[in-house]
């Protein structure tokens, strides 16, 4: 089994900034994709950005140039760097994750949640 732990999120004002962590664990050989998600009440889940294994970045263009996704392939961990954080950008912050648990067997894994409140 795989885990994907979440950790940073929690309350900021308007203009403010948090980090977003997310740790995987468990019977990994290798992981592809990383990406994080978000939703917001009476929202779907949307993709916020997203990291290949080799650093390729993609982003929704509602938060390009405000946040920045990484990751540190040896600690199995992807990060969201969130800058000027509007009130819009209030939702719960999913990190998701393409595994591979043994080689050609790839599997999709999904975070527990982490809120993000941005107060005006």
């Amino acid at each position: 089994q795989v885990q994907l732990v979440e950790s940073g999120g929690g309350l900021v004002q308007a203009g403010g900034s948090l980090r977003l962590s997310c740790a995987a664990s468990g019977s990994i050989f290798s992981i592809n994709g990383m990406d994080w998600y978000r939703q917001a009440p009476g929202n779907q889940r949307e993709l916020v950005a997203a990291i290949t294994r080799g650093g390729s970045t993609n982003y929704a263009d509602s938060v390009k140039g405000r946040f920045t996704i990484s990751r540190d392939n040896a600690k199995n961990t992807v990060y969201l760097q969130m800058n000027s954080l509007k009130p819009e950008d209030t939702a719960v912050y999913y990190c998701h994750a393409f595994v591979v648990t043994t080689p050609g067997y790839e599997y999709s894994y999904w975070g527990q949640g982490t809120q993000v409140t941005v107060s005006s």
